[in-house]
């Protein structure tokens, strides 16, 4: 409350109601500056409380006027509730920040109220509403299909793990949203399949079964004291699911060679099975044995590579005498 508000400057309250929570669900503290107030008022004639303040007998004026005029419907003790959206209405807070500091107006007592929060992920909502709208109104983006964004999958994927490697935290968030944005973006083209249709909804519902199948220590019964526990029980319990024939089966043979290699000498590890990487000469061969050699000891053979190969990187710019020396 500032120095020149006094009891008949009144009070006006700044309600925030956050789109992403179901319309209704308000806190106590703003159901009762909502039933007090003197005018209620609110510039959204779209927003999503409005319905169910209404319901409630509360009271809506359409329309919001300017600070001053704002601040005047507050004299004589009157308490004024503006309903926003979100954190509020910047434009209208900057417009009474500066009336309050020009000494002009005595002012009410101001308050901001969260009439309701963001629970965590709610953003992602957000997300959801807006590739729906890019997918039918863009002209590049409504024309995709998911064998036209592969690669992009792909390439953010690598992107995602230069961040992570280089420690950028920056840039790991950046990439995460990129990586995201293509499982939202393939969901949302999913939708449009005539014979087999899915949603975002539903890839989130599928990997909310499995996780809960698979960590059966965390939602059931089951113990796991160290992480590979936690390992043991999660192959048991997606051994079941696949039901494989072979522990060659699901492995990709589209990813990276050394990376590909790593996981075949890791399922049959795993398995137990005694099975030496084939004789032969070459390039291949070599590098072959080193995956499987590098996977047994625990080493990820294509990360270590990509190590290697940053490091040349840098010692072939330390030649060249730094970055920006080769014209051309």
């Amino acid at each position: 409350m500032t120095e020149e508000a006094s009891a008949d400057a009144g009070r006006l309250v700044l309600l925030t109601a956050s789109h992403r929570v179901a319309p209704g669900l308000l806190s106590w503290p703003a159901w009762t500056a909502l039933r007090a107030a003197d005018l209620v008022l609110c510039a959204d004639e779209a927003h999503p409380q409005l319905p169910y303040l209404r319901e409630a007998g509360v009271v809506v004026r359409p329309g919001v006027p300017g600070a001053e005029e704002l601040v005047a419907a507050c004299t004589g003790g009157r308490t004024v509730v503006v309903v926003t959206s979100g954190t509020g209405d910047r434009p209208l807070t900057d417009a009474l920040a500066r009336l309050g500091g020009s000494g002009r107006v005595r002012m009410p007592e101001l308050e901001l109220l969260p009439g309701s929060y963001d629970l965590p992920g709610a953003r992602l909502l957000d997300l959801v509403e807006v590739m729906d709208r890019i997918r039918r109104s863009c002209p590049w983006s409504s024309r995709q299909t998911h064998r036209g964004l592969a690669k992009y999958g792909i390439e953010e994927a690598y992107e995602l793990v230069e961040a992570i490697e280089d420690g950028d935290r920056t840039e790991l968030r950046e990439e995460l949203g990129d990586v995201l944005l293509q499982v939202v973006f393939h969901a949302r083209i999913a939708e449009e399949d005539e014979e087999e249709p899915f949603s975002v909804d539903d890839v989130a519902a599928g990997i909310v079964e499995k996780l809960v199948h698979r960590h059966p220590h965390v939602f059931g019964d089951a113990h796991a004291e160290t992480p590979e526990d936690v390992k043991a029980h999660w192959l048991r319990t997606k051994a079941v699911e696949k039901q494989r024939t072979s522990v060659t089966e699901g492995v990709p043979l589209g990813q990276p060679g050394l990376a590909l290699a790593a996981k075949l000498a890791s399922r049959v590890r795993t398995a137990g099975l005694a099975v030496e990487p084939p004789s032969g000469e070459g390039v291949g061969w070599e590098l072959l044995r080193l995956a499987v050699r590098a996977e047994a000891d625990g080493t990820d053979p294509e990360a270590a590579l990509r190590a290697a190969a940053r490091a040349y990187r840098d010692a072939i710019r330390a030649a060249e005498g730094g970055p920006g020396s080769v014209e051309g």
